[in-house]
């Protein structure tokens, strides 16, 4: 049976664990990041013994864990500056260097490399235990290989119960997940796997740091790993796991559409609610990267008392330790991922009579959906409580059994600048949460909103670009009266009633001149318009995925 120490109340703790990494035995012990299990990293038979507990395979390298970067020299050759740099900057703390290896360490603790990994662990019992057994301690994560990493001592019992020597009991773990590891063997450093220390705080230091491409895919047959967690399926539930990657908001939509019967939800707090009837565990807020590295193992872990049958789960996005989250829940999941891609949002407002129903039938050719606002607008009259209520606490009883009265509401707010001030305010209030919905729900790669007062309303904060549809003012004019069948002196009023090209110039993003000789040239000339536009926001959002 597997003895756990409780250093706070034992005060032989320290020394006896100690005694059992001296002789040979397996140890759990704390860290920041993980429970590792731990041995003597200078006897091979000790480490060893290591893979046996876990079911580990042999080619996956082990981490030496010293108390301070003195220890570097006596088991490390060739030891560049810029390690003790980053000693002196991170350590202790959630930071795996690979150097190359003094021949007292054996092949069986590098998985038969001649570098290995060196990190100092900061964690009080940990470093203690190390300086008193006086030997660098072997550790990977204590778990049964391929399980889910154990951040408490309970989880690491869960796994090694009867099958090691003793787990030191030293809390939860801060950080969550593993160490950060970087190959200072090569030019530029190259990041083996993401962890505790975000790649972003290693670049202030180092400056350029390659990312190995086992990061973000699976090692092929016959690739040898050259640090632990790199080739493996790591940190798998039972279940199988499918990992969606995209915008929050885009990926809640995406597995409530998918979710089947008997399925499971790793989420971000905020989507919770929109599981219900499923069993759910909970990651952390979308934004906090700190929470998610904390819970990400505990949810996965979690779903092995579960009875679910397949587990979807969120995935934050690369910046911080959002890099090391999702290559946990991407391993976990075999990197069977579904990238939920954002549509292209282009905005088009402009006068009366410019032609825009020639340039949104263009986007519709093009696969876009149209959601045209005063439309959306006229349909939650009939449909929105909420907007309703908010007409009726504003303006009085302005509905009847067929919905809005016009001329009722009319009769309030024409004329009278603050109450129409008022209305917009309430419109403006609820139509773009209603678009943004629609936007985030559809599948369809383009979205043109249509709206007059695209900017008035905040709309134009949705979309990556703006257009404003212009045409000259006599061309307007004569296309109104044709449509219309009105005459000129209205057609000119109305025109004078309505912004300038001034406006449109001044506020949006491109300007689409409505020159053409007919309606079916003008929407060959907007279709080529929007193919460039739409190409040159894709390529942006390429290059900011690879930043």
């Amino acid at each position: 049976m597997t003895r756990v120490f409780h250093p706070e109340t034992d005060r032989n703790a320290i020394a006896e664990a100690a005694e059992i990494l001296r002789r040979g035995g397996l140890l759990g012990i704390p860290t920041e990041t993980v429970y590792g299990l731990g041995a003597d990293g200078l006897n091979a038979d000790a480490v060893a013994r290591i893979f046996e507990a876990k079911g580990r395979p042999q080619d996956n390298p082990l981490i030496l864990h010293v108390p301070s970067s003195s220890w570097l020299e006596r088991f490390c050759h060739d030891v560049p500056a810029v390690a003790y740099t980053l000693a002196e900057r991170f350590w202790p703390g959630p930071l795996t260097m690979i150097l190359p290896r003094r021949e007292n360490v054996p092949l069986r603790t590098t998985g038969g490399l001649d570098t290995v990994g060196v990190r100092c662990p900061n964690h009080p019992l940990t470093l203690a235990i190390i300086e008193k057994a006086g030997v660098p301690v072997a550790a990977p994560s204590g778990n049964t290989s391929g399980r889910p990493s154990p951040t408490t001592a309970a989880h690491m019992l869960e796994d090694m119960d009867g099958k090691i020597d003793g787990i030191v009991d030293g809390g939860p773990c801060a950080v969550g997940v593993e160490s950060t590891i970087i190959d200072l063997t090569v030019s530029p450093p190259r990041l083996l796997r993401p962890g505790g220390l975000p790649l972003e705080e290693l670049r202030a230091v180092l400056g350029e740091v390659a990312v190995d491409k086992a990061v973000t895919e699976k090692l092929g047959e016959g690739e040898r790993p050259r640090a632990p967690g790199m080739k493996y399926r790591h940190y798998a539930p039972k279940a199988p796991v499918t990992v969606v990657t995209g915008d929050p908001t885009r990926t809640a939509a995406y597995i409530r559409k998918h979710l089947g019967e008997s399925n499971g939800v790793i989420c971000f707090d905020e989507f919770a609610e929109q599981f219900t009837g499923h069993t759910v565990h909970k990651l952390g807020a979308a934004a906090d990267r700190l929470a998610q590295a904390q819970h990400v193992f505990d949810a996965l872990r979690a779903f092995d008392t579960d009875d679910v049958r397949h587990i979807y789960a969120q995935c934050p996005d690369d910046a911080g330790l959002g890099l090391a989250v999702g290559n946990r829940l991407k391993k976990a999941a075999g990197f069977h991922v579904v990238h939920v891609e954002s549509p292209v949002v282009i905005g088009l407002t402009g006068p009366t009579g410019a032609g825009k129903t020639s340039a949104l039938l263009a986007l519709e050719r093009l696969g876009g959906l149209i959601l045209d606002c005063d439309a959306i607008y006229h349909e939650m009259l009939r449909t929105d409580e909420g907007l309703r209520r908010a007409i009726t606490d504003a303006f009085g009883d302005v509905f009847d059994e067929n919905g809005l009265n016009r001329q009722k509401l009319g009769a309030v707010v024409f004329g009278d600048s603050a109450a129409m001030d008022r209305l917009n305010a309430i419109i403006y209030a609820y139509i773009p949460r209603e678009v943004e919905r629609r936007i985030t729900e559809t599948d369809v790669p383009i979205v043109g909103i249509d709206a007059i007062n695209l900017f008035e309303s905040g709309l134009s904060r949705l979309c990556h670009r703006t257009v404003g549809l212009l045409a000259p003012p006599e061309v307007r004019l004569r296309r109104i009266m044709a449509r219309d069948g009105i005459g000129e002196e209205y057609a000119r009023l109305r025109i004078a009633a309505q912004k300038g090209e001034d406006f449109y110039r001044a506020h949006c993003t491109d300007i689409l001149m409505n020159d053409a000789a007919s309606a079916a040239e003008f929407e060959n000339k907007a279709t080529a318009f929007f193919c460039h536009m739409i190409q040159e926001i894709n390529n942006n959002k390429e290059e900011s995925n690879h930043e």
